[in-house]
This record gives C-alpha cells, sequence and structure tokens, in this order.
C-alpha cells in the first residue's frame, strides 16, 4: 500500500487545498496519472500518482485544506481493474432485492400476510415530495450525488429543502449552490415557515397548488448572491493586501514608440506561425528589452531583507497570466540567455500550462523582476502592484496607432505606455525613470534579426 501525500508546492508553502479527486476509490489509476488537484497560494495544478495500482482510500475529502505531507489516500500497488470491478458490480445488483415484493403479489389470495402489501402503499407517499422537513436537515449524500459543501447545507436547513427532490447538476450528480437557487425559482422560493407541509400532505390534490399561491406573496428575489472566494482568490487578496503594506509603491509612466517592432512582426508574422505554431507579440519584446536595461541598472533585479539589499545573480522574469479564477505568475529563468523566439515560446509555454493546471513548483517561484501585459485586453496603461519580494514591476499598455508630432509633422505611429511600479525605499524616482528610458530606447532602436 502507497501513501498519497499533499505535496509541498514552494519553499514557503504550508499547506494545500484539495479541490478535486480525478478518481474514486476503486478506480485503476497509472503512474504519473493525474490523481487529484490542488490549489495554494503558488499555483493551482494536478497531482499525479505515485505509483500504479488501485485508490482504495481517500482520507482528505474535497475542499478540504490540510498540512504538507498529509496523506491524503492510499494505493494498492499492482491490483488490478479485477478488484476494484466486483465491489460495483455488488453495489448495482443489491437493488435487485427490490423485485421480489413485487412478485408475492399474484399468490396474494394463499399467503394471509398479503395485508402487509399495504405496506407498500406508504412509499407513495414518501416520494410525494411535500414532506421535506425530515430530510433536509440530514440528506443521504450517497443517494444526492456525492458530498455536499457547507453552503449547500446551509441553504437547505434555512429553506427546508429536500435535497433528494433536487436535481444535481456537478460532477457526478453533485448538487450545487446555483441547482438549490433554480429549485427554488421553480418551487416559489420556499422558506423554513414549512409547517402547513402536513396540511399539504393531507390534501395531496392541492399540493401542486399550494406551493404557487402561498409562497409567492411572502417570497422575495434575493438581493445578493453570497459566494465564498476560491483559496486563489483568498491567497490573492492577501499578497496584495501583504505587498502595498510592505513596499512604498510609485509608479512612473513612459511613452514608447513600437513601430520598428509593429513592423517587425508584420513582416514575420505568417513565417513565424508557420515555422513554430504560435503567434509572433509584442511581450518578448518587451522582455528582451527589460533583461538589457536590468543589467545596466542590477538594483532593479534586487530585494529587500531587514536592512540589506540582496542583488540577484540570476534574471528571473515573472510573467502574469490571467486566469480563469485568478491571477498566476510563472517564473522565465534566466531570461537574460533567450533570444527573441525563444522568449515568444516560453511565454506561451508557461501560459499554456497555468491556464492547463499544468505548471511544476519550481516554475512559479524564484521571480526577480515580473512583467504584466494588460494591454492584451485594450487597457492603454495601469498601476501594477509589486510582486513581493520584488522591488518592481513593469506594466505594458496596448499598441495602439496614434497620430504624434515628430520633427514638427504629424505622423502615425504604433505607440504604447510602459508603466513602471517600483518600491521607493530603494528605488527613486531619477533611477526608475532612467531604466524606463532605457526599456524603451531598447524598444524605440529594435533592429535584432528574429528569424
Amino acid at each position: 500500500m502507497t501513501d498519497v501525500v499533499m505535496p509541498q508546492m514552494g519553499e514557503s508553502i504550508v499547506e494545500g487545498t484539495l479541490t478535486k479527486w480525478l478518481k474514486k476509490p476503486g478506480e485503476r489509476v497509472d503512474r504519473d496519472e493525474p490523481l487529484f488537484e490542488i490549489s495554494t497560494d503558488k499555483v493551482d495544478t494536478e497531482i499525479p500518482s505515485p505509483t500504479a495500482g488501485v485508490l482504495k482510500e481517500v482520507l482528505v475529502e474535497e475542499g478540504k485544506t490540510v498540512a504538507i505531507s498529509t496523506v491524503v489516500g492510499r494505493i494498492e500497488e499492482g491490483a488490478g481493474n479485477g478488484a476494484s470491478s466486483p465491489a460495483p458490480v455488488a453495489a448495482k445488483q443489491a437493488p435487485a432485492p427490490a423485485p421480489p415484493p413485487p412478485a408475492p403479489k399474484p399468490v396474494e389470495a394463499s399467503a394471509p400476510a398479503r395485508p402487509q402489501p399495504a405496506a407498500p402503499a406508504p412509499p407513495p407517499p414518501e416520494p410525494a415530495e411535500s414532506v421535506p422537513p425530515p430530510q433536509a436537515g440530514a440528506p443521504v449524500e450517497s443517494e444526492i450525488g456525492g458530498p455536499l459543501s457547507p453552503l449547500v447545507r446551509k441553504m437547505a436547513r434555512e429553506y427546508g429543502i429536500n435535497l433528494r427532490q433536487v436535481p444535481g447538476t456537478g460532477a457526478g450528480g453533485r448538487i450545487t449552490k446555483q441547482d438549490l437557487e433554480a429549485y427554488m425559482s421553480a418551487q416559489g422560493a420556499r422558506t423554513m415557515a414549512q409547517s402547513n407541509a402536513p396540511a399539504v400532505v393531507e390534501t395531496r390534490v392541492l399540493a401542486p397548488s399550494a406551493p404557487t399561491a402561498a409562497p409567492v406573496p411572502r417570497a422575495e428575489a434575493p438581493r445578493a448572491r453570497v459566494e465564498p472566494m476560491s483559496t486563489m482568490r483568498i491567497k490573492i487578496a492577501e499578497h496584495m493586501i501583504l505587498s502595498k503594506r510592505v513596499s512604498a509603491h510609485v509608479t512612473t509612466v513612459h511613452r514608447t514608440d513600437m513601430t520598428k517592432i509593429a513592423k517587425l512582426r508584420d513582416r514575420y508574422k505568417a513565417e513565424f506561425q508557420q515555422r513554430y505554431g504560435y503567434s509572433l507579440t509584442f511581450l518578448p519584446f518587451v522582455i528582451a528589452a527589460a533583461v538589457e536595461a536590468i543589467h545596466q541598472y542590477p538594483i532593479l533585479n534586487a530585494s529587500i531583507e531587514g536592512n540589506n539589499i540582496i542583488y540577484h545573480n540570476e534574471i528571473n522574469v515573472g510573467i502574469a497570466v490571467a486566469l480563469e479564477n485568478g491571477l498566476i505568475v510563472p517564473v522565465i529563468r534566466n531570461a537574460d540567455e533567450r533570444n527573441v523566439v525563444g522568449l515568444q515560446r516560453a511565454v506561451v509555454d508557461l501560459s499554456t500550462r497555468a491556464r492547463s493546471r499544468q505548471l511544476k513548483p519550481d516554475e512559479v517561484q524564484g521571480g526577480t523582476f515580473s512583467i504584466t501585459n494588460f494591454g492584451s485586453f485594450g487597457s492603454v496603461f495601469a498601476t501594477p502592484i509589486i510582486n513581493q519580494p520584488q522591488v518592481a514591476i513593469l506594466g505594458v499598455g496596448a499598441v495602439e496607432k496614434t497620430p504624434v508630432v515628430i520633427d514638427d509633422a504629424i505622423a502615425i505611429r504604433s505607440m504604447a505606455y510602459l508603466a513602471l511600479t517600483f518600491d521607493h525605499r530603494l528605488i527613486d524616482g531619477a533611477l526608475a525613470d532612467q531604466f524606463t528610458a532605457k526599456i524603451k530606447a531598447g524598444l524605440e532602436n529594435f533592429s535584432e534579426e528574429i528569424l
């Protein structure tokens, strides 16, 4: 038997949230096959199985946060599919005893105990869906598609909902908050005032009209929707507040002429796409220019520890990647050792794997300088927040064709704003402007052949 543990996703990580099991107990899993998903303040990712076998035990439920190295499950090595198949079959055959009761009905004349078929008559009232109170508070999870979140349980208690009557649309038929809201809307938003439920049982004919007539006047449409933050969103919020408390944030903005690079991209766009299979964007050019500027102003690649300045020998550039439910900053290590093509390849690889939750722990730590490309969403410029413990972050705005004055003449140029947010505890405004001006010059005078 092999223990499956919560991995340490980064040197500063002490816990993780198990968000989803990708395998169920009794199912076969191969070595390195995705087994479960976790979420930490560094990354959301899939964790592969440490060995091949059958998942025998799940010790940590979905949604639980546990310390690193905690055993979350166990795998029986070498067990085949046959070991797990009988269990499901037996489980499915268990309901089979239900048919036998109908069989005795034809022999009603001989058995004196036939009055008990009257007992099957009570079962119909059970599915009558009019007695939610007894079952609303304590549903049998095996009958409703899987475990329930605390929010779903709370809503069921507050509104007196029989969860057996709610169809689940979540994974494996699991009931979600949206399922409850849809059910309440269809039923006229019942409240806890279910004292008239017995009356509904007595007058089944009126039951269909009662829910629509009685609750409608009393129930009001909800004015707000409460939804708990994801683990990633909680951690992002904590980091943003921490960064604002730690660093003295100042932002300087420089307008930059990107015309040469825009023309270079247009010239190589089709050939680049055909050769490498992905587009050539403005971002790798900005990274290359920033790396050159860091060589001249290494303090922008430093960090602060107490009263000491730590100058990093490596230039590891973090790239902000927007996810469906948050933001993550994977790191291009030794970015100064790559050309534009290599930087573009790294950006595509990291952003793709970030969105598919396949980043490794060391790919989201160790950054020494960060770049965020909010221009890809149409933003002209913004004031980004420093990614601790770094001392600067560069924001890149949208590249737009703009009329500008050149030598007393109006010309159409491809312009963009570069916004450098820096930690004023360590970097003065003059130095920050010199650094940004160096990046600007590198972009405006870019002449390297990229293919």
